[in-house]
C-alpha cells in the first residue's frame, strides 16, 4: 500500500524559505511522477512542481518557478520542495502526491495523496 508522509510545513514571514519532504513507502517510485499541490482556504487543489525521477524532468507553476525547487532522493524514496522568498499567497496546505505516466498538473490525474502539511506566510 502506497504511504506519503509530508512534513516541514509551518509559520514563517514573508521573504522566508521552508523545506517540504515527502517521505514514500509501498513501492519504488523511480517509474512514477511525483507532485507537490497546495490547497488554500475556499480555493481548488492547485499544482505546485513536479517531477520524474526516470528523467530528472521537473515542471513548476508560473507561481512559483525561479522561487520552489522540487528534487528527489531515490536512495530514500523521498521528494523534497525547496520553498524560497516566500509570499503570504504561498499560505495553503501543502501534498505530495504519486501520478501515473506522464507528469501531469491535473490533481485528479494523482492516485496517491500524503495528508498534508499547513504552510502560512506571514506579510
Amino acid at each position: 500500500q502506497v504511504q506519503l508522509v509530508e512534513s516541514g510545513g509551518g509559520l514563517v514571514q514573508a521573504g522566508g524559505s521552508l523545506r517540504l519532504s515527502c517521505a514514500a513507502s509501498g513501492r519504488t517510485f523511480s517509474s512514477y511522477p511525483m507532485g507537490w499541490f497546495r490547497q488554500a482556504p475556499g480555493k481548488e487543489r492547485e499544482f505546485v512542481a513536479g517531477l520524474r525521477w526516470s528523467t530528472g524532468y521537473t515542471r513548476y507553476a508560473n507561481s512559483v518557478k525561479g522561487r520552489f525547487t522540487i528534487s528527489g532522493d531515490n536512495a530514500k524514496n523521498a521528494v523534497y520542495l525547496q520553498m524560497n522568498s516566500l509570499k503570504p499567497e504561498d499560505t495553503a496546505v501543502y501534498y505530495c502526491a504519486v501520478g501515473r505516466g506522464l507528469l501531469q498538473t491535473e490533481p485528479a490525474l494523482y492516485p496517491y495523496w500524503g495528508q498534508g502539511t499547513q504552510v502560512t506566510v506571514s506579510s
